[in-house]
């Protein structure tokens, strides 16, 4: 059976980013005023007259990732009758931070919350998210199996305060209509960044109105997130190890954006202005891309049009592959000893394998363990599906963006560092010079 929009979709945000776009690291500013707009939330809940506990779960989807909730959760209820699950918190995932912070000031948090791993260290700040340690200890398949990014993306200041959710990677998918006609060979495994542009030239036609690859420019984390691999590989990292100022000053951003920089020399990347990056997917689906970095959620996309493709791991500078994950995650508020209990068996039976893959494979997440991608039923799930096992392999470079509330100071002034590059409008250095003076100065006050 076909890959499509009834089998791996992925998790309806309401808003435009697949991967958790931030909402500027205001979180925390939050007041009463916006905690009288979720009063009341959770009230009735609890144990009941037969001993029933009663848990909220704010799950944040929409579509077939909604009806697959569903069904788990009725699956849970049979075999867990001293639990019920209520459902009825209506609020995207793209709306979750909002809420679930304003539940918290109000004192009437849900008891499981669908949060972006990019939120969560600005709600681990409440002294209401759980400790998920021992629930991830005592499951089926040992913690340490799971891949590196999913266990990052859940871990603050060393402590598991969520479990994953939803678990994607970064690659390569290229048009190989758009190969032939150009008398290219399409990249593989080891390619590097040099190839990337000198690739992305020759598959640019202006006559047809052909780019060899698109970027995302409006600034956001779309725009950013992607950058980070190139960073990482050049020995950079977001910020620097003990310090207050971020880590890739100097060589590793200002290679990475002389990158975007030759691209836009060479007009051979469609710009997108817009946020999530949804009119250059819009362009790869219509024929005029080459190239396009993005993840397994844009499969579905891009099997509907009828795009003859391939996947192929993200060029390199050092010739090893470097890739980033943005992890999803459960997370769990305590509202009590019965309701914590009930709210943490419910998110560690999730995670059993046969749990797993159900959500796996309906809600558009990788496996999140070594285990679960060797289970057959995942290989011959992924074997339906050309390109899908690439974006699993790479897993195992895949790292996240760090879990610090420091980052949403760090990412909004290296989106306009990227993009004010894309556009020709400053040097690489330059603009890595004014993102670092901004950044070093936010980072300050917020650690």
């Amino acid at each position: 059976m076909s890959l499509n929009r009834s089998r791996i979709p992925p998790p309806v945000r309401g808003g435009p980013s697949r991967r958790g776009v931030l909402r500027g690291g205001g979180a925390m500013a939050l007041t009463g005023a916006m905690g009288a707009a979720v009063a009341g939330c959770g009230t009735g809940l609890g144990v009941d007259s037969h001993g029933t506990v009663h848990i909220e779960v704010w799950h944040g989807q929409t579509s077939t990732a909604l009806r697959a909730v569903k069904r788990l959760v009725a699956d849970f209820h049979r075999g867990h009758p001293k639990i019920r699950i209520d459902l009825s918190g209506g609020v995207l995932a793209d709306d979750m931070l909002q809420k679930v912070m304003a539940g918290l000031v109000a004192g009437s948090p849900p008891d499981v919350a669908y949060i972006f791993g990019s939120d969560l260290a600005s709600v681990a700040r409440s002294p209401q998210l759980a400790d998920l340690t021992t629930v991830v200890e005592s499951g089926q398949v040992p913690w340490k199996q799971y891949w590196p990014a999913a266990r990052e993306g859940v871990t603050v200041d060393g402590v598991v305060r969520a479990v994953p959710a939803v678990l994607d990677s970064l690659a390569v998918v290229c048009n190989k209509a758009l190969f032939r006609r150009a008398g290219l060979e399409l990249p593989g495994p080891g390619w590097t960044w040099r190839d990337f542009i000198e690739t992305a030239r020759k598959l640019t036609d202006r006559g047809r109105g052909t780019f060899g690859t698109g970027w995302p420019a409006a600034g956001d984390e779309d725009t950013v997130w992607r950058m980070w691999p190139m960073i990482w590989d050049l020995g950079g990292e977001v910020i620097a190890e003990g310090k207050r100022e971020i880590g890739f000053a100097g060589e590793p951003g200002v290679r990475s954006l002389e990158v975007l920089a030759a691209l836009a020399k060479d007009r051979s990347v469609y710009v997108d202005p817009k946020p999530g990056g949804e009119q250059m997917y819009q362009a790869f689906a219509s024929g005029r891309l080459g190239m396009v970095a993005t993840g397994p959620w844009q499969l579905p996309d891009i099997r509907q049009a009828k795009i003859d493709y391939q996947v192929v791991p993200l060029p390199s500078f050092s010739g090893r592959s470097v890739t980033i994950s943005g992890p999803d995650t459960w997370s769990v508020f305590d509202n009590g000893s019965a309701r914590l209990k009930a709210a943490r068996t419910f998110v560690g039976w999730l995670m059993e394998p046969a749990q797993a893959y159900r959500w796996d494979t309906q809600a558009g997440s990788l496996p999140q363990s070594r285990p679960a991608e060797r289970r057959p039923q995942w290989r011959a799930y992924a074997a339906e599906v050309p390109g899908l096992p690439v974006f699993t392999e790479v897993l195992e470079t895949a790292r996240v963006r760090p879990v610090d509330r420091a980052y949403p100071k760090i990412s909004m002034p290296f989106g306009e560092a990227i993009t004010a590059v894309l556009l020709g409008r400053s040097t690489p250095a330059k603009a890595l010079r004014r993102c670092a003076d901004e950044a070093d100065a936010a980072i300050a006050k917020v650690r």
